[in-house]
Order: structure tokens, then sequence, then C-alpha cells
């Protein structure tokens, strides 16, 4: 079993504890991840039970998402927590990645694999839509950039290959939820991700259904981020550590949950999340719908405890998973570590436009930044043995410098200055990418917790389970995250 520094611990060696445990379940698009926290003289202690490796599949001419292994691997996460924690589990929680969803039949289980938000059918939807409802207003309505890979587009998309628009659907990380045995709900944070939500009433925007076309029947209902959902059902519910385990929906969407591990308030920082994607923006109180925020490809969408993450979307460590894997195939394997090592000691051949639609598509991605390299009037890289790390030297100086540029154009929207980088996730370990953009920026880089999404997600189960029938308080959670951050 794997795990990351910080969040290893033997569970055979834990002390019987006075509280019951928690599972938190991270639904990545590389892996998923099934975490265990329990306690021993009081203190936390968090523990990675059991890690997936997940990624788009190609079905037919569709790129869609392997949901049975998805749910295969959850399963077996689960039955690990259960058989390390006989003191028995108080909750499970889901968070994971936006806009995918899953297709119910009438009998309740899914019509087929939930798409990927990178399949290519959104092009034409996206194309049309942009006549019926222009993104300007769509924005200014909703909050949410006009991306094509948003749930509004892949609605659409359905609605034109005829897949039946009246089928239920629910976004993935509240599927696995109400697979458990939860009802079908839509978490808050998560729903702003589809573009569908109105930006002033937190709830489905029926003009904008009905103005689509998008049967709003079909859609969950919308619930706060801490809602308990009820309790674990089926097969596993049988085993003696799930007898009382409460459903709850935490921040689903991952970078709200992500930004609920942050234990400071981020008054004057701006938060990097850095993983498949890179997010860069700030916690704001209340929206920012501006045609400069939308010029600039800046989104709000929700925060856990009320607020927005007010941030742009860069493409990310995408490009450098995608290398890997067309090395790979190609016998060249490489460790992340030692790529990252000896990018830091290559020459550099430029940067590129982080944010070209050809590198937002899969496959190729050498020849891909090659592309762009030659578009760029730069000399390309030969992909070959001994070049890899002059690809991934590319990468995270172009990386850096969009997010200097993005980080520029955040303030200038604020309208005030920041004063450090606070970077979490995954790519918070890339030490090299760290010290390019504190030069980039110029500002000083604080390395947040690599788990954050996971310590958010049992800092919303703790703080709503506190008190079920108060909202959920950003000073409960950032406090249970501060302590979560130590375990």
């Amino acid at each position: 079993m794997s795990s990351n520094p910080g969040m290893k611990v033997n569970a055979d060696v834990i002390a019987p504890t006075e509280q019951p445990a928690r599972v938190a379940i991270d639904l990545g698009a590389e892996s998923c991840r099934v975490s265990l926290l329990r306690w021993a003289s009081g203190k936390p202690k968090i523990e990675l039970v059991h890690r997936i490796p997940n990624g788009p599949v190609h079905r037919g001419t569709s790129l869609r998402w392997p949901l049975d292994a998805i749910l295969a691997g959850v399963e077996e996460g689960l039955r690990k927590a259960a058989h390390a924690a006989p003191e028995g589990i108080a909750s499970i929680a889901v968070d994971g990645w936006a806009v995918d969803y899953v297709r119910l039949g009438r009998d309740g289980k899914p019509l087929a694999d939930p798409f990927c938000y990178r399949d290519e059918r959104t092009i034409v939807s996206k194309k049309a839509a942009d006549l019926i409802a222009a993104p300007d207003t769509l924005f200014r309505r909703t909050g949410a950039q006009p991306l094509r890979l948003n749930t509004i587009y892949q609605l659409l998309a359905d609605l034109a290959s005829g897949i039946n628009p009246h089928a239920p659907w629910v976004l993935l990380p509240e599927y696995v939820l109400h697979w458990l045995g939860a009802p079908r709900v839509a978490e808050y944070t998560n729903a702003t991700h589809t573009g569908l939500v109105n930006i002033d009433t937190g709830q489905w925007d029926r003009e904008l259904f009905a103005l689509l076309g998008i049967p709003l029947e079909a859609a969950p209902p919308i619930v706060p981020a801490g809602r308990v959902l009820g309790r674990l059902e089926g097969p596993l519910a049988s085993l003696d550590a799930f007898r009382n385990t409460q459903l709850i929906a935490p921040a689903c969407h991952d970078t709200a949950s992500a930004i609920a591990g942050i234990p400071s308030s981020l008054e004057d920082a701006a938060y990097l999340c850095s993983g498949t994607w890179s997010l860069v923006g700030a916690r704001v109180p209340a929206p920012v719908t501006t045609a400069e925020a939308m010029a600039a490809r800046y989104t709000n969408q929700g925060a856990a405890g009320g607020g927005f993450c007010f941030h742009t979307n860069v493409n990310g460590m995408w490009l450098i998973k995608q290398c890997m894997d067309a090395w790979k195939a190609d016998g060249r394997l490489w460790a992340i570590e030692d790529l990252v090592r000896e990018a830091a000691s290559c020459r550099t051949a430029g940067t590129i436009d982080m944010d070209s639609e050809e590198l937002l598509l899969e496959g190729n991605m050498p020849g891909r930044i090659n592309v762009e390299l030659v578009r760029l009037g730069l000399a390309t890289i030969p992909d070959t043995a001994g070049n890899e790390a002059a690809f991934a030297r590319v990468i995270f100086e172009s990386l850096a410098r969009r997010y200097s540029t993005a980080l520029a154009q955040l303030e200038q929207l604020l309208g005030r200055k920041l004063q450090s980088i606070h970077i979490l996730g995954g790519g918070s370990r890339n030490r090299f990418l760290s010290q390019l953009t504190a030069e980039s920026t110029g500002l000083p880089v604080e390395t947040g917790h690599p788990e954050s999404s996971t310590i958010g997600n049992f800092a919303v189960q703790i703080a709503a389970s506190e008190d079920e029938h108060q909202p959920l308080s950003q000073e409960s959670t950032r406090r249970w995250a501060a302590r979560l951050c130590q375990s």
C-alpha cells in the first residue's frame, strides 16, 4: 500500500479510541483514494487505505469513465477501512472532479458508463448553445465560465445524440453516495460547476433550463455542503463497522474540498490547486461576474460554508501525465520525481500557451507540444530517449508563466494586491515548479497539504456532525482542518 508523507499510519498499532472513525473518498481523474480517519489518545491519524488507478477509456468513438472499476475499487477500499476500524465508522463522504454525471434508468441503475468531460462531443453542442444563450449572458446568470466541458453542454450533447433527456442524472461524487444508499442529490459546490445554477438564488436556473430545452425534472435537488443524507445501505452495511454509518455530502467538488482543507482564511493569499488541472484564484465573499472576469476566463464556484471560489482553470499536470503515458508506450519509463529533477538541470526550449485547445485533448502529447512550439516560432524537441526532461521543462516553465499572468489578472479583478500564494494538491510536492512559480510571480509560495481535498472532506464531515441542524460554518471547518493537517 502506498501513501503520502504525513498521512500514513499503521492501523494495527492504534490503541482503542474514544470516538468512531470516518472515511473520505476522493475521486481523481488519475486515481481514486479511500482514506480513514481514526483517533488515538484524542489525536487524529489519517491513513490512505486504498488507491484505485483511474483514467478515461475509449468506448468506440466515445471517451468514458470505467464506472464499474471505480465502484469496485471504492468497495474494496471501504471493506479495508471497516477491517481497520473495529471501533466503528461514523460517516462516509465523497468528493471528486466536477461536471461529469451518470444517467439512470427506470431501475435506478446507470444507463451507460459516464462520458468524460474531454470527449469531443461537446464541441458541436457548445456552438449550438452559443446561438441560443450568449456566453456573456450565461456568465452573468450563473457565474460559471462557459467552458465546453461544463455539464450544460454535455446535457445538450445527450439531447443531440438521442440519449433520453428525461432520464435522471446525478453528478459523479454524488452518484457514489447514491450507490451507497443516499438519495439522489446535487451538492451545491459541485452543482455550481454545471453552468446551470443561478448565481443569485443558488438553485437551478429554471429559465435557463427551459430556454435550452433541458428537462429540469431530470436534475437532482441541490443540497448544501455538510448535509447528512442518511445511513449507509446495501451489503456493506452488514459489516460491524458500518452498522451506524451516516452518508454526508461534503464539498463534493474536490477543489471546494481542498479550499475547505486550508486552515487559514486566505484573506490576503491566492490559492493554486495543482493537479490534473491547475486552478489559480482566491476565496471571495461575493461573485465577480464582470465582462473583464469573463474575458480573463475566471469562474465563480460555490465554497463550503458560504462565499465563492473565484479562479481560472489552467491546464495542469495532465500534460506531464500524457507525456509519461506516451513514453511508457514506447518503453521509456519515468518516475515523476526523476523527471522533475532532470528538468531542473536541463536547458529550456521556451514556453507554450497552456490554454491552447490542442493541449486539452488526449494522445501524443509530445507531438502536440511540438505543434505549439512550431506555432510560436520555437525549435521543436525530438521525441527520443534522453529528451523527456526537456519536454517537462517546457511544461513547468509554461505553467509558472501562466500562473503569473493569472495572478496579475486576479489582482486586477479584485482591485487589491495579494501577499502570497498557497499551493495545494499533488503538484505541491514539485519543488521545482514551486520555485519557478515564486520567481515568475514575485510572491512567496506556501506549500499546503498534498492531500488537501481529503483534509477538507474530513473537516466538513466533522464540522457538519457537530450540529446537523445548523448551516456549515467556515470557522468550524477551518478549525478542524488545522487540527487534521497536523496528523
